[in-house]
């Protein structure tokens, strides 16, 4: 590591201990030319998650860009925002492989949002699957009230 003040290459490692939670490594260094000491961070490399996009370009995975779609779904529903932090940071984990389309990511957040908020789901799967009319909102609301419909369900008899 060159020094950062006179851009020596020998320096030497005085302490090294773990940062941000364990996902890199503090070294505190000193540098053998000038004597000055600096910090460095060592940070695991990994090739990012690429995401097929449907107009056919491709770009690397953005764990904001997911929360940010899942807060927006969200917003003034009692969901827990921690919980949408967790499935958006821990999803480039879950995928256990290199490429993923913006499909798979658009039915991987509905399966997740679901069981939690049926509106939030449904704001979700209206940007995700483009709804174009009323009529594909109604579908999608149908098809809600008919999975979660028990011979018994309170949620789903008329009020009078």
């Amino acid at each position: 590591m060159n020094c950062p003040y006179c851009s020596s290459p020998d320096s030497r490692v005085i302490n090294s201990r773990p940062s941000d939670e364990g996902a890199s490594i503090r070294r505190r260094r000193e540098c053998q030319n000038c004597g000055r000491r600096f910090t460095t961070y060592e940070r695991a490399q990994l090739e990012p998650l690429m995401v097929a996009k449907r107009g056919g370009g491709r770009q690397a995975f953005n764990p904001d860009k997911l929360l940010r779609g899942l807060l927006l779904a969200a917003e003034k529903r009692p969901v827990d925002e921690a919980a949408l932090r967790a499935f958006a940071y821990s999803f480039e984990d879950e995928v256990g492989r290199p490429e993923i389309t913006s499909e798979d990511i658009g039915r991987r957040a509905m399966a997740f949002l679901r069981p939690l908020d049926d509106v939030a789901y449904i704001r979700f799967a209206s940007v995700y699957r483009d709804f174009d009319s009323v009529e594909r909102f109604l579908e999608e609301i149908q098809g809600l009230r008919e999975s979660s419909a028990g011979p018994e369900s309170e949620r789903e008899k008329p009020v009078e």
